[in-house]
């Protein structure tokens, strides 16, 4: 999905009521888009877009599964993608004072004229707040085959507390008389 006009639908030839469109991202699609901390993107987006006459209600249901790295021991994992995330589209005559002054990120403004919706820039948000904020191995692997051992094992050894060397240094040593005056 490289082209601009993928991601462009002609609203208005639609008639009222519901339509899906479906949408399968991968790493191409995040060329150009400033760095992310996954690869091997492999999402699903089905939107279903219910017209009426001054509004489009939009529902994104984002799957499949991307890789990342475990915030425990470094290795690559996979994890799910799976979100829903709905929107309003409302047609106004002065749609970016709207935009700026509308507080509600559910709720998006376009011009009457308008007779596409550019979806891009949604399908890229919620893939993005779909992925995982914690990025772990699964329970079962925790110290298992698939986690990095040898990072679990530098970690222990950073939770142990350094014993304290206490080494005086003679310049403060006939202080310490005064300390209990």
């Amino acid at each position: 999905m490289s082209g601009h006009r993928d991601f462009d639908i002609a609203f208005v030839g639609l008639k009222l009521g519901v339509h899906v469109f479906d949408y399968d991202v991968d790493d191409a699609f995040f060329a150009d888009r400033p760095a992310q901390e996954f690869q091997d993107c492999q999402a699903h987006v089905r939107l279903s877009l219910d017209k009426h006459t001054n509004f489009l209600i939009l529902k994104f249901e984002v799957s499949g599964t991307v890789g990342l790295a475990c915030d425990r021991c470094g290795n690559p994992i996979h994890k799910q993608l799976w979100d829903d995330f709905d929107m309003v589209v409302k047609m106004s005559d002065d749609p970016d004072t709207l935009n700026e002054q509308d507080e509600d990120p559910d709720i998006f403004y376009i011009s009457r004229t308008e007779s596409h919706l550019h979806v891009a820039d949604w399908l890229y948000e919620f893939i993005l707040l779909s992925v995982p904020t914690q990025r772990l191995c699964s329970d079962a692997d925790a110290g298992g085959g698939s986690c990095n051992l040898a990072a679990l094992e530098v970690l222990k050894q950073m939770e142990q507390p350094e014993p304290e060397t206490h080494t005086e240094n003679p310049i403060w040593k006939g202080l310490d008389k005064f300390r209990n005056s």
